[in-house]
C-alpha cells in the first residue's frame, strides 16, 4: 500500500507575493483577524507530525516570546549555520531530498513547511511540495520578501480549492500535478 503522506506548503502571502516586508514584518496578517476565524489553520494542523521551516521563520517565531507553537511534533530548521538540536527542533542542512524521502517511508501525518522563502525555494528545487495551501492576504505590500523566489524548477498545479472569506482573505488550495 502506498504511504499517503504529503509535503504541504501551507502559507499567507500578499495579494503581490510577498511574505514579509523588506525588514521581516509581519503586522500586516493582523488585517485579516477575526474572531473565531482561522482559516481553517486548527484542522490543518492536526493532520501534520513534522515540520519544517527555515531558520529566518524559525528566528521570528522565537520572537513572539510564546510557547513554540509546534511542541509535540518533529520539526527541522534548515540552516546552514545552526546544527544540533535546541529544546524546539533539530537543525538540519543536509539534502532534504533523502531526508524527505526518509520521513515519508515513516508512518505518519503530513509534513508542513511553514515558511519562509528560502526553503520554499529548497522544497521547490527539489520537487518535494506535494500541496500548496496559500491565503491571499488583501494587501498590496509593493515590496518584501517573495513566497516565492526565482528557480529553474517549473511546477505545474492543478486547482483543488478554492475558499473566499468575509474579510476578503481568499485560500487557493493546489496540488502538484507530478
Amino acid at each position: 500500500m502506498e504511504n499517503r503522506r504529503k509535503v504541504v506548503l501551507y502559507i499567507a502571502q500578499s495579494l503581490d507575493g510577498f511574505i514579509a516586508r523588506g525588514d521581516n514584518d509581519i503586522s500586516w496578517l493582523s488585517i485579516v483577524e477575526r474572531d473565531n476565524e482561522d482559516y481553517g489553520y486548527n484542522t490543518f494542523i492536526k493532520t501534520v507530525d513534522t515540520v519544517f521551516m527555515g531558520r529566518k521563520t524559525y528566528e521570528k517565531v522565537l520572537s513572539f516570546g510564546i510557547e513554540f507553537p509546534h511542541k509535540g511534533r518533529t520539526c527541522y530548521v534548515l540552516s546552514k549555520t545552526l546544527q544540533g538540536t535546541d529544546e524546539n527542533v533539530q537543525f538540519f542542512s543536509g539534502n532534504i531530498g533523502d531526508l524527505i524521502t526518509k520521513i515519508k517511508e515513516q508512518k505518519g501525518k503530513d509534513i508542513f513547511i511553514d515558511g519562509g522563502s528560502e526553503a520554499v525555494r529548497e522544497f521547490r528545487d527539489n520537487d518535494l511540495i506535494d500541496e500548496y495551501v496559500i491565503s491571499i492576504i488583501p494587501i498590496l505590500l509593493g515590496k518584501g520578501v517573495r513566497l516565492f523566489r526565482e528557480t529553474h524548477t517549473e511546477n505545474n498545479l492543478k486547482l483543488i480549492e478554492s475558499k473566499v472569506f468575509d474579510s476578503g482573505l481568499v485560500q487557493l488550495k493546489y496540488a502538484r500535478v507530478k
